[in-house]
């Protein structure tokens, strides 16, 4: 791989190369990588520049607001050239390649576009790169999806390919699958978001034909031999809706991920959302239109997959409506004018969480859908921050998870995990396992 010196820093700094050492230096995350690359960009630094023998010097002047990104932690995380060298070596000669932020010529515009500060610094990938800016349709749904929901899926992407437009995915088995495979075999540009095990992925046979014929690209913002973790699995949810240009939910239950990607797309307004009519009882397909979502048919044949390329501004007024059908803010919209972040990322440090009052502009309940955005701002207590902690909570833990997985999932102090995960405990809202540890949801 010919990286650039700058490539080179920006992957030291943010990747896992193979098993990682319990005590060694953890890579940032995208918000920590957010704030650092802002503080080289005002400093008028290049991360090449961190390469050179005078860093200590450079990185003298570095103060994180949320002092996790120590000084320490980047000078480790830079002197693991040796390890990025051989599993970079590994991953070429499975016909992996790696792209950075910095590379503006084949990183997705679209991610940079619709997640700012938040969309990933490096993407693993196999097949062909120019297949990133194919946009076209997002089909997501289920793993454990009816066999009638699977050959929907699989149309949805044969349709998608006679109409000259891609398909996104993410890769797992399911309506994910279905689509993706019905799409490569029609001829159709498809791109598969995976969370995990990509460079198994890009040896199967069940996507050779695709790479080989340059219509299929894999990539991954998650280390390539990464495995199965759920927090990435939710994760990846964005870039998804976020590389595609409209989207149909095929089957979704009422949790799990593609019950909170689908949500997610409605709040942050990426693309529109589709969801495709059932008479499964137990789907969450009606609940997903109930917050703003739109209908499109079950009949596959009489679906036209052009007409689902709307303008988000010219969905209904319900699509532009929050969670509960009221036109209200985000609780972490800011006061000033910054990118804004999912909620995940908000909750990033326990001086947020511990604050006594935070002030937030909010509409009332029973103010008018035509209200000016200029509401009166409210304060709003912290029992709030408590309440989106639940929230996530509901579905992280909807099989058995540890306070550790919570943690690092959240980017919040482990002090406060705990604290919260006690009251959950109390409300009746989560159970305690023990031998080992570990939180579950009550249904």
């Amino acid at each position: 791989m010919n990286l650039t010196a700058t490539a080179q820093a920006i992957i030291l700094l943010t990747s896992y190369f193979g098993k990682q050492d319990k005590d060694a230096a953890k890579p940032l995350t995208n918000a920590e990588w957010a704030r650092f690359a802002m503080w080289l960009r005002d400093s008028k630094l290049s991360p090449a520049d961190l390469l050179d023998n005078n860093k200590n010097e450079l990185l003298s002047q570095w103060r994180d607001p949320k002092n996790k990104v120590t000084q320490e932690r980047i000078e480790a995380l830079l002197k693991r050239g040796h390890s990025m060298a051989l599993a970079l070596e590994k991953w070429s000669r499975s016909g992996l390649w790696v792209i950075t932020r910095a590379d503006k010529d084949s990183y997705p515009k679209r991610l940079l576009h619709k997640l700012g500060n938040q969309a990933p610094p490096v993407l693993y990938g196999c097949g062909d790169k120019e297949l990133l800016k194919a946009g076209g349709v997002a089909v997501v749904g289920s793993r454990n999806a009816a066999q009638t929901d699977l050959t929907y899926a699989e149309q949805v992407g044969v349709k998608a390919a006679s109409s000259g437009l891609g398909t996104v995915s993410g890769g797992a088995r399911g309506v994910d699958e279905a689509s993706m495979l019905g799409a490569m075999n029609a001829g159709g540009a498809v791109i598969g978001v995976l969370a995990d095990s990509l460079l198994k992925a890009s040896t199967s046979a069940k996507y050779r034909s695709g790479l080989m014929n340059s219509n299929v690209v894999l990539v991954s913002p998650f280390n390539p031999e990464a495995g199965f973790n759920r927090f990435n699995a939710m994760d990846r949810n964005k870039y998804i809706y976020c590389l595609a240009d409209t989207s149909v939910v095929v089957h979704s239950g009422t949790k799990g991920g593609t019950w909170e990607g689908a949500l997610q797309n409605l709040k942050k307004g990426w693309i529109p959302t589709w969801v495709k009519q059932t008479k499964d009882p137990l789907a969450g397909n009606a609940a997903i239109v109930a917050a703003g979502a739109n209908w499109c048919s079950g009949n596959i044949a009489e679906l036209d997959v052009q007409s689902l390329l709307v303008s988000s501004t010219n969905l209904s007024a319900s699509n532009q409506n929050e969670l509960f059908g009221q036109p209200q803010a985000d609780l972490f919209s800011p006061l000033i004018d910054v990118p804004e972040v999912d909620i995940k990322q908000s909750l990033t440090s326990e001086e947020d969480s511990e604050s006594e009052l935070t002030v937030v502009k909010v509409v009332s309940e029973d103010a008018d859908s035509s209200q000016s955005p200029e509401a009166t701002p409210k304060v709003v207590s912290k029992e709030s921050f408590f309440e989106l902690f639940v929230q996530y909570l509901q579905i992280a833990a909807s099989e058995a998870v540890s306070e550790a997985e919570l943690v690092e999932s959240l980017g919040l102090h482990k002090s406060q995990v705990k604290a919260w995960l006690g009251v959950a405990v109390e409300q009746g809202l989560i159970r305690k396992q023990t031998r080992p540890v570990r939180y579950q949801w009550i249904s």
